[in-house]
């Protein structure tokens, strides 16, 4: 599929998009930061009826999978037309997650911000989250909407094991543990929101584009 393999300019206004071919059926596409993922994604979806067949689109940290495509050549062409717009304003359905903030890094990550636990509290369920992208495991959705400011790197040491339900953040995502596993995110506190539910539909409680606010709520 040279025309996919081939376009290779970079994303942005008045660019196309750098798309690789990927398996026999599926084209990769590069972009530059994860707010143009989110951009592309929410495009994808508003026109998805102007592209040709596709069975999934996956958006992730820096690309945009699109699976099952019936005609790489048509798509390559498609996408190299349209521009990545602004991200616009968030649509998609809300989720609110109550969390008991009494995390083992709360004091820590208050520290690095220069503030008490209780603003850092403030700070964490003032913005409204967009879902980025999925992984790391089921029901695991990396959210952005924390200001650039307070962005921190994942810890030095990760730990081997971060119960079920935690809520931390790391670089500029906040994510909430579905599952006990080992993590070197700063844990913030804690949701008995369940993420992952198989006798659900959907299982996930959270998905691309989802919003998300966190509330501070108590114990009981």
């Amino acid at each position: 599929m040279a025309a996919a393999a081939d376009a290779g300019r970079r994303p942005g206004r008045g660019a196309g998009p750098t798309l690789r071919a990927v398996g026999e059926d599926a084209v990769l596409v590069e972009l530059g930061t994860v707010e143009e993922v989110a951009a592309l994604y929410a495009t994808l979806l508003a026109r998805r009826d102007e592209l040709p067949a596709i069975t999934e689109i996956v958006p992730a940290a820096r690309t945009v999978l699109l699976d099952g495509v019936a005609d790489r050549t048509a798509l390559a062409r498609t996408l190299r037309g349209w521009t990545i717009p602004e991200l616009p304003p968030a649509e998609g359905p809300s989720v609110e997650i109550p969390t008991v903030y009494d995390g083992a890094d709360l004091a820590d990550v208050a520290a690095r911000w220069d503030v008490s636990p209780e603003a850092a509290v403030r700070i964490h369920t003032a913005p409204e989250y967009r879902v980025a992208f999925c992984g790391f495991a089921p029901g695991f959705g990396y959210l952005t909407g924390l200001p650039e400011r307070y962005h921190l790197p994942r810890r030095a040491t990760p730990r081997t094991a971060v119960p079920s339900g935690s809520v931390a953040l790391a670089g500029p995502f906040t994510g909430v543990y579905p599952r006990s596993s080992p993590g070197g995110w700063h844990l913030l506190g804690r949701t008995s929101a369940v993420l992952w539910d198989t006798a659900r539909d959907p299982a996930a409680l959270l998905a691309p584009g989802v919003r998300v606010r966190f509330t501070a709520v108590t114990d009981g």
